[in-house]
């Protein structure tokens, strides 16, 4: 019987973000209200925030967790706030993505090349 070694294993991960921008009509809905069940004084920003870890994402966004691939459960794992927006990063297990494949501004900015 052969062992692998860690290293030898590939899996398939899926990995995605969301980015809420606020000041949109998307992010004027009261999401917060919805899971309370009653008014807050949140911002937008605080409201979406609290909408995604309540659990809300795949209400919000049905065709993300419409057929994972191999039936995967998706995570939310981390939120990032910027100025203006909110990352959402959801995956079947957390890892870091690759900063020039993100599509955080904050995160992909170094590897424009000037024109």
């Amino acid at each position: 019987m052969k062992q692998l070694k860690l290293n030898e294993m590939k899996t398939n991960s899926i990995q995605q973000e969301i980015l809420f921008l606020t000041g949109t009509t998307f992010s004027k809905r009261e999401w917060c209200e919805k899971v309370s069940g009653k008014k807050n004084n949140f911002t937008e920003m605080e409201q979406l925030e609290e909408a995604c870890w309540n659990g809300l994402l795949p209400e919000m966004f049905p065709e993300i967790y419409l057929h994972p691939e191999d039936d995967k459960k998706l995570f939310l794992w981390q939120i990032k706030e910027g100025n203006r927006f909110i990352d959402a990063e959801i995956a079947d297990f957390p890892e870091a993505i690759e900063k020039k494949f993100s599509i955080n501004p904050y995160s992909f900015i170094n590897f424009q090349t000037l024109n």
